[in-house]
C-alpha cells in the first residue's frame, strides 16, 4: 500500500506540502470543476458494506474503535435528540401529489404497482425536507454575490445529499438544461417544463424561490436544475423503497403502505438522515446507528465479487476493509492520527474515482500539463488550519489516555461531544471538498471544514468567510484611513491601486462590495480604474466592474458616486458587443430595487440588453433575460412599470407597439412611409415587441398574472401557453373578474397557434373551472370557446351497418301461424315466428329459444315491450333489412331500446341515425339521457358532439344546465350508469377528440 510504512507526522508533511502553486498556508487555487455522469449505485439497504454498534467502549486502541462502539452515555443523546433544532415544515411545497405521481411513472421500472395517495402524500412531506435543505444550503452560498445560479443549486446538492445520490440528480439537471437550451425553436409555445422534459413546473419552483427569498435575483437555470433535482430525488427514494426487502409483494407486485414506506427509508443510510426534521445533517448512518458505506465506496467487495484478490492497486482484502473502515471513524485522540486516517481517505477514492468516475466522489480535478501530452489528475488536498480545524470536532481526549508518557486530566474543562452525533470521515471529507470545489480550489481550508461542522452538527453554526486575500496592502485600504494609501499603493506591487487579488478584486471593489462610500471616492481619487473588469474564476462574475459589485450589494450611494465619475453604466459592455455577463440594470431589476433602476436609467441604462450564453447560442439578437424579462419573471411590477415608463419617454423614436402589430395588415405604401418617417426605428420597435413577448412568458410561467396583464395591455399578442398559464393562475387565485378577461380574449388565439397543450392542459382546466364556478358569465364565455374550438365543421355523421343477414323468409310469414313453430306472448296477444329465422338472428333470440321449457305450447313472453315494436323487430328480421320500415318519430326511441335489447346492431344504428337527423335543441338532453342509459355509444357521441356545437344556445335552458350541474336523485334508475356525473368529462374528451383530428392531425378535418 502507497504510504503505508510512512509515520503519521511524515504523512501530515505530504498533505500539506505546497505543490507548486504558493507558499502561504491559506492560499487559494482555483481551477474549474467537472463531474462525469453517475450510473445509479445502491446504498447499504441493497447490499452496501456496513458495522453494527453494539459494544460499550472499555478499550481504545485508535480511532476506528469508534465504528462498532457505543459510549455509555448515548442512550440519553437519543432521548434528548427531540431538543434539536427542526427545519421549517412547508406548508406549499411547489409540487402536486399528481405531479409526483406523474414523474413516478416516468420511469418504466417504477411503473411497477399504484403507491397509495397517502403513501405519496408522506412520500412529498419526506422529500420536502430535502427541498429545505438544498434551499438553505444555496440561500448561503448565494450571499457573496446576491444572485443564486446552477452553480450554487449544484454546490449546495452536493453539499446535501450522498456522492451517489447528487450525481444522479446533477446528471438529470444536466439533461434538463440541455434539453431547455435546445428548444429554442417554440420556446414560447411550450412550457419550461415541457422544454425540459420534466414533470415538475418550474416556473412554480422559480416562484417558490423568490417567495422563499433563497436569493434577490434567481437565475432561471438555477430553477430548472432545482426542479430536476427534486424530481430525480423523488425517483431515486422510491426506487430505494421499490428494491427494499422491506416492501411487501402481491403476485410479485409491490405492496406501498405507509409502514412500509418509513421502514425501507429507516434502514437507507444515505436517505434516513437527509430526510428527518432536524436542522442538522445526519448521514452516513440509519436509523438504528449503524454506519454504512455506499455502494460505490466498496472497493474490497468489487474485488470479492471478480475473484481477483488484491490485484489492480496493490491493496489486499484486509487492508482494503480497514481503510473502508477509516471512512467511518467518528473520533481520533491527535492531530496525527487523523492525518493518518485523511490520507488513507484520500489514496482510497483516487483509485475508486478512476476505476469509476461515475462513483460521485468529487476530490479530484483535471489539468492539461504544459510539457506533456497527457492529462495529469490533480489530487485535492488539505492546508494545516484544515486538519486542525477538524481535529478540533473529532478529537477524543480519552483516545489519548493508554500512552503512557500522557497522564489523564483530574479535572474535565469541556463536554465531549457524544459519539452518535458525530458524523463518519467521510461525510466531513465530502461536505469540505463539496466546499471547496465552490470555491474553484484544489485545497480544502479551515473554513470550509467549519461550514461543514455547521451542517453536520446541532447546535453549531458558522458564518460564511469571504476568500479574499487579505494582505497587508489590502488590509491598509480596507481600514479606511486615507493617510495610509500612499504606504499601501506602495505595497500592491507595479500594479498599484489597480492591483487585484488573487480572487481577481481591485481594492475599489471591495469598497463596492462593502458600501464604503468614503473609501470609494478616496481610492478614485488616488486614480482607481473605476471600469475594471473583473477576472474571476467564478462564471456568473467574470467581466464584473466596481458598478456591477455596488449594484449586486444594492448601495445606492455607491452607485451614484461611481456614476457621477463617468463610470460605464453597462458595466464592462463595450458598444456593439455581445453581452456574455448581466448589466447593472439587469442586476437591479431582478432584485426589484426601484431607487437603482430609476437612478440607471436616468443615466442612459438599455433596458433592452440581454445575456448571451457563454456558447453563443441565443434565441434574440441583444440576448435572452433582458431587464423587463427579469422584473416580470421576479415579479416586480413598479419595477417594470417603471422600464416601460423609461421607453415611453423615448416614443418619438420607436414605432408603437399598436404599429408594429398592425404591420402585416397595412399596405405596402404605408409601410414603406413608415419606415422612411422613422429611418432603422422598425427594427427596433420590433425588437421591443420580442422582449416584451419574452417578459410576458416568463411573468406567465412564474404565476405573476398582474404583470401578464399589463404587457397584454399594451398590445402583446397571446400565446396559447400564456394564455393557459395566466388562466390557470387566476383560478387558483379566484380572481373571478381576470378569468372573464381571460376568457374573452381567447378569440384572439389564432388557430393556427392551437398544440398539444389545449387538449393536455387546457381542457382539463376550462372544464374544470365550468364544474366549479357554475357563474352565468363565466359558463356563456367558457361556451363560445367550446363552440370555437369545436369549429365550423359538421358533426361527424352516423353511418348504416351493412351487415347481411345469414337467413331470411318470405314477408308472406311474418305473424303467420300456419307452419310457425314459436310463440311469442306480447302484451297478451300472440306473435308467431319460426325458429330457422331466429335462432341465427342474435345472440338474445338464441338465448331465448335455447332456455324456452320442453312442452310445446309454452309462450315466451315479451313483457317490456310494446306489440307495435315487437311487430317492427320483426318486420325488420323477416324483410332482412330497414329498407320497409316506416318507423314514426313517436316509436324510434322505444325501437331503439328494443333493437339494443335483442342485439340488432344494424337496427339500432338505423334507429340512431334517426335520432341524429331529428335532434333539436329542445329534445338534445332527453335524447341523450336516454342513449346513455341504453349505453348506445355512437349516438351519444353524436350528441355531444351536438353540445359542443350549439353549447352557446344550450347553456341557457335550464335543461342543459341542469344535466351539467345537477345530478339525478340516487333512487332514478337514471342514476345507475352514471350519467350526469360524468358528463363534463365525456364533453371534455368528445372536444379533445375533434380538437386533435381538426387542427392537430396530419389529415386535418378527415373527421368530417
Amino acid at each position: 500500500m502507497a504510504g503505508k510504512g510512512k509515520t503519521a507526522v511524515r504523512t501530515l508533511e505530504d498533505l500539506t506540502l505546497d505543490s507548486g502553486y504558493g507558499g502561504a498556508a491559506d492560499s487559494v487555487r482555483s481551477s474549474s470543476v467537472s463531474l462525469c455522469c453517475s450510473d445509479t449505485h445502491q446504498s447499504f439497504s441493497h447490499g452496501g458494506n456496513c458495522w453494527h454498534l453494539t459494544e460499550s467502549m472499555h478499550s481504545r486502541h485508535n480511532s476506528l474503535d469508534t465504528v462498532n462502539t457505543v459510549l455509555a452515555e448515548d442512550t440519553e443523546i437519543l432521548e434528548c435528540s427531540g431538543q434539536c433544532a427542526k427545519l421549517p415544515e412547508l406548508e406549499d411545497a411547489p409540487w402536486s401529489l399528481g405531479e409526483v405521481e406523474g414523474a413516478l411513472r416516468k420511469d418504466e421500472e417504477l411503473m411497477v404497482g399504484d403507491p397509495p395517495p397517502e403513501v405519496l402524500a408522506r412520500l412529498s412531506a419526506l422529500i420536502s425536507r430535502a427541498l429545505v435543505r438544498v434551499a438553505r444550503e444555496a440561500q448561503r452560498l448565494s450571499l457573496r454575490y446576491a444572485k443564486c445560479t446552477k452553480h450554487e443549486i449544484q454546490s449546495a446538492i452536493k453539499v446535501v445529499l450522498s456522492w451517489t445520490i447528487s450525481v444522479n440528480c446533477i446528471t438529470a439537471a444536466l439533461s434538463a438544461l440541455s434539453l431547455y437550451n435546445m428548444s429554442t425553436g417554440d420556446k414560447f409555445s411550450r412550457g419550461k417544463s415541457a422544454r425540459c422534459g420534466l414533470i415538475f413546473s418550474v416556473g412554480k419552483f422559480f416562484r417558490w424561490m423568490v417567495d422563499s427569498r433563497v436569493a434577490l435575483r434567481i437565475h432561471e437555470h438555477a430553477a430548472i436544475y432545482l426542479t430536476a433535482c427534486m424530481e430525480s430525488l423523488f425517483r431515486e427514494v422510491f426506487s430505494r423503497v421499490l428494491r427494499s426487502a422491506l416492501v411487501e409483494r402481491d403476485n410479485g407486485i409491490p405492496k406501498f403502505t405507509l409502514e412500509s414506506l418509513e421502514q425501507a427509508i429507516n434502514s437507507d443510510s444515505e436517505i434516513w438522515g437527509l430526510l428527518q426534521p432536524y436542522q442538522h445533517l445526519i448521514c452516513g448512518k440509519n436509523s438504528s446507528g449503524v454506519l454504512s458505506l455506499p455502494e460505490s465506496l466498496n472497493l474490497h467487495r468489487d474485488q470479492q465479487r471478480s475473484g481477483r484478490g488484491g490485484e489492480g492497486h496493490g491493496y489486499s482484502q484486509a487492508e482494503l476493509r480497514t481503510l473502508e473502515q477509516s471512512l467511518l471513524a467518528t473520533r481520533v485522540g491527535s492531530i496525527a492520527e487523523l492525518s493518518d486516517l485523511v490520507s488513507r481517505a484520500m489514496h482510497h477514492l483516487q483509485p475508486l474515482h478512476i476505476k469509476n468516475p461515475s462513483n460521485g466522489t468529487p476530490v479530484h480535478q483535471k489539468s492539461n500539463a504544459a510539457t506533456t501530452t497527457t492529462t495529469a489528475v490533480t489530487t485535492v488536498h488539505w492546508e494545516p488550519e484544515a486538519l486542525y480545524t477538524l481535529c478540533y470536532f473529532m478529537h477524543c481526549p480519552q483516545m489519548e489516555w493508554e500512552n503512557p508518557n500522557v497522564e489523564p486530566s483530574k479535572v474535565t474543562l469541556h463536554t465531549e461531544r457524544p459519539f452518535l452525533v458525530l458524523p463518519p470521515l467521510m461525510e466531513w471529507i465530502r461536505v469540505a471538498v463539496a466546499h471547496t470545489e465552490h470555491r474553484r480550489s484544489f485545497s480544502v481550508d479551515s473554513d470550509d471544514v467549519r461550514q461543514a461542522a455547521r451542517l453536520l452538527l446541532p447546535e453549531y453554526d458558522a458564518h460564511n468567510i469571504a476568500k479574499f486575500l487579505q494582505d497587508l496592502g489590502f488590509r491598509m485600504l480596507n481600514c479606511g484611513r486615507t493617510d495610509l494609501v500612499k504606504q499601501a499603493v506602495n505595497l500592491l506591487g507595479p500594479d498599484g491601486i489597480n492591483s487585484m487579488s488573487e480572487q481577481g478584486m481591485t481594492p475599489l471593489m471591495y469598497a463596492c462590495v462593502r458600501g464604503d462610500e468614503a473609501m470609494v471616492q478616496m481610492l478614485l481619487d488616488a486614480g482607481a480604474d473605476i471600469n475594471s473588469e473583473h477576472p474571476s474564476v467564478y462564471p456568473e462574475t467574470r467581466q464584473g466592474t466596481p458598478l456591477t459589485f455596488a449594484v449586486l450589494h444594492g448601495h445606492v450611494p455607491v452607485v451614484q458616486l461611481l456614476l457621477d465619475n463617468r463610470a460605464n453604466v453597462e458595466g464592462a459592455l463595450q458598444d456593439g458587443a455581445e453581452n456574455y455577463t448581466e448589466t447593472p440594470l439587469q442586476l437591479a431589476s431582478a432584485a426589484g430595487n426601484f431607487e437603482l433602476v430609476s437612478l440607471l436609467l436616468e443615466r442612459g441604462a438599455d433596458p433592452m440588453i440581454g445575456t448571451m450564453c457563454r456558447n453563443g447560442i441565443s434565441s434574440a439578437p441583444l440576448g435572452d433575460m433582458n431587464s423587463y424579462s427579469l422584473a416580470a419573471a421576479h415579479g416586480h411590477r413598479n419595477v417594470f412599470r417603471k422600464l416601460l415608463s423609461q421607453s415611453e419617454k423615448e416614443k418619438g423614436d420607436v414605432l408603437s407597439l399598436e404599429e408594429i402589430l398592425a404591420e402585416g395588415s397595412d399596405p405596402g405604401e404605408k409601410r414603406l412611409a413608415l419606415q422612411a418617417n422613422s429611418g432603422g426605428t422598425l427594427r427596433t420597435g420590433k425588437a421591443k415587441l420580442r422582449a416584451l413577448r419574452e417578459a410576458m412568458y416568463h411573468s406567465a410561467e412564474h404565476g405573476h398574472v398582474d404583470i401578464t396583464i399589463d404587457i397584454r395591455s399594451l398590445g402583446v399578442p397571446w400565446t396559447l401557453h400564456t394564455w393557459l398559464e395566466s388562466l390557470r393562475t387566476c383560478f387558483i387565485q379566484h380572481r373571478r373578474p381576470l378569468i372573464q378577461g381571460l376568457l374573452k380574449d381567447f378569440s384572439c388565439i389564432q388557430e393556427e397557434e392551437y398544440t398539444e397543450e389545449l387538449i393536455t392542459h387546457g381542457l382539463p382546466l376550462m372544464f374544470q373551472i365550468l364544474r366549479t364556478s357554475k357563474n352565468e358569465v363565466i359558463s356563456q364565455q367558457l361556451s363560445v370557446i367550446f363552440t370555437q374550438c369545436y369549429g365550423p365543421f359538421p358533426i361527424p355523421k352516423l353511418t348504416e351497418i351493412k351487415k347481411k343477414q345469414t337467413s331470411r323468409l318470405d314477408p308472406h310469414f311474418l305473424n303467420n301461424k300456419e307452419m310457425s313453430d314459436v310463440t311469442f306472448l306480447v302484451e297478451g296477444k300472440p306473435f308467431y315466428a319460426h325458429k330457422v329465422l331466429l335462432f341465427t338472428a342474435s345472440p338474445r333470440f338464441k338465448s331465448l329459444l335455447q332456455n324456452r321449457p320442453a312442452a310445446e305450447n309454452t309462450c315466451i313472453e315479451i313483457s317490456h315491450v310494446k306489440y307495435n315494436i315487437f311487430h317492427l323487430v320483426m318486420q325488420y328480421l323477416y324483410c332482412g333489412g330497414t329498407e320497409s320500415l316506416h318507423i314514426r318519430n313517436t316509436e324510434v326511441m322505444e325501437l331503439l331500446s328494443a333493437a339494443k335489447f335483442f342485439q340488432l346492431e344494424a337496427l339500432q344504428r338505423h334507429c340512431e341515425i334517426i335520432c341524429s337527423k331529428n335532434i333539436t335543441t329542445e329534445t338534445c338532453v332527453d335524447l341523450y339521457k336516454h342513449a346513455k342509459f341504453l349505453g348506445a355509444s355512437e349516438l351519444t357521441a353524436f350528441i355531444e358532439g351536438y353540445f359542443l356545437k350549439n353549447m352557446v344556445l344550450l347553456i341557457e335552458l335550464d335543461s342543459f344546465k341542469q344535466l351539467l350541474y345537477e345530478p339525478p336523485p340516487p333512487e332514478s334508475p337514471v342514476s345507475s350508469p352514471g350519467i350526469c356525473s360524468d358528463i363534463l368529462l365525456d364533453l371534455e374528451k368528445t372536444l379533445a377528440t375533434r380538437i386533435h383530428s381538426i387542427h392537430l392531425s396530419t389529415s386535418k378535418g378527415s373527421v368530417v
